[in-house]
């Protein structure tokens, strides 16, 4: 774990001031790196019997896709507004600043399909919850979440409803 987290540069004062940003492109340039990485957000769910990985976008789809071809499962992305053509399935959440929304294909998930949710930071959790919340419209069966990073006293974690499991490699 230790060599993962060594791939992560800390980028004080960014994209504002006060911020540490956690760059995880070093780690996306490192292929053993990557590949570790991938081995241990996959393993907590090698016995489930996830059907489909959903990554949020954009980084989301990286984890996700690479989590997906771990496990034998599809990749479903989980878009921003306007990337899909239609028919979608989407929901609106709320931001510090206003709202967004996540879209997938209406044909994307047939219910009581496994799907595990995958993104690379857990902050504060509005966005896996919208995830959580579109995944269900589906009448899919979500079998947890794995994230590369938790900041932890952004709290996002008490947003995470329904009692699965939410896996985190990296928490600071």
């Amino acid at each position: 774990m230790h060599s993962i987290e060594a791939l992560i540069r800390a980028v004080p004062d960014f994209p504002k001031p006060g911020v540490l940003f956690r760059d995880v492109t070093p780690l996306l340039a490192d292929a053993r790196g990557f590949a570790d990485c991938i081995a241990a957000l996959a393993e907590p769910w090698r016995a489930t019997g996830v059907q489909a990985v959903c990554g949020i976008e954009a980084r989301g789809f990286i984890f996700g896709s690479g989590l997906a071809q771990t496990l034998g499962a599809g990749f479903v992305p989980l878009r921003k507004p306007g990337k899909l053509p239609p028919p979608i399935v989407s929901v609106e959440y709320l931001l510090e600043y206003g709202s967004d929304r996540l879209e997938a294909r209406s044909d994307a998930l047939r219910p009581g399909t496994r799907v595990l949710l995958a993104d690379d930071v857990l902050a504060t959790g509005g966005t896996l919850a919208a995830a959580q919340a579109l995944v269900a419209r589906f009448g899919a069966e979500i079998v947890g979440a794995s994230v590369l990073i938790e900041l932890e006293a952004l709290r996002g974690r008490t947003r995470w409803t329904g009692g699965q499991p939410l896996h985190a490699l990296l928490r600071y």
